[in-house]
This record gives structure tokens, sequence and C-alpha cells, in this order.
């Protein structure tokens, strides 16, 4: 009974997460606008969502503990791109995207580095 509730529950977790950022993406795909997505704010959550997947996969943390992350970064660079296009160049993406994707590497690099990265 316990391990049924405890799979509910992981599942539902997932799909909540799948099914988050979904009215953002549409609303923006339909209005074909970025106006009211701010970048600042969207980086900062990438950059968090990306420092805590690292941490838990470095850390060997069980997946289920952190697999709706990726579920929740992928729809991010979704909207990443949706700002991009909107304004007109989806090439001015791409250091963000490169920045972010070398950081998965260099939070690796050295323990304390991931470690400095999670503290408060």
């Amino acid at each position: 009974m316990e391990a049924a509730l405890l799979g509910l529950c992981n599942w539902s977790t997932l799909g909540v997460c799948a099914a988050l950022k979904l009215p953002q993406i549409s609303a923006v795909l339909a209005a074909r606008n970025a106006r009211g997505l701010s970048l600042p704010s969207l980086l900062l959550e990438l950059a968090g969502f990306l420092v805590f997947l690292r941490y838990q996969c470095y850390y060997g943390y069980p997946p289920l503990t952190y697999l709706e992350y990726p579920i929740l970064i992928a729809q991010d660079v979704i909207l990443l791109f949706c700002i991009f296009h909107f304004n007109g160049n989806v090439k001015q993406a791409m250091p963000y995207v490169a920045a972010l994707a070398s950081s998965w590497f260099v939070l690796a690099l050295q323990k304390w580095i991931i470690d400095l990265a999670m503290q408060e």
C-alpha cells in the first residue's frame, strides 16, 4: 500500500511538472509575442534548476528524487528560444545555451565547486 502511494506521488509530480509551463508556452505561441516574459528571471530559474540537478546527479541520489528537473529545464529552454524568436534573433540565444551547457561540466570539475554553488 505504501509503495503504491509513493509511486502515485512520484508519477503525479512528474505529470504536474510536465504540464507546469505548457499554458505559458501555448500562450506565448498563440500570441506570437514574448511580452511579459523576463529573460533575467528565466535565466535565474534555469541556473537554479541546473545547479540542483547537477548536485543530485553528482552525489548519486536516486533518479526519482530529481526526475522532474530535466522536464522543467526543457520547458524553460523552449521559453528561452521563444523570447529570442519573437524578439527577432534566435542566434542571440546560443551564448546563453552554451553557458548553461558548459556550466553542467564546470560544476562537476571539483567537489568544492558544486558545494559552493549549493550554498545559500
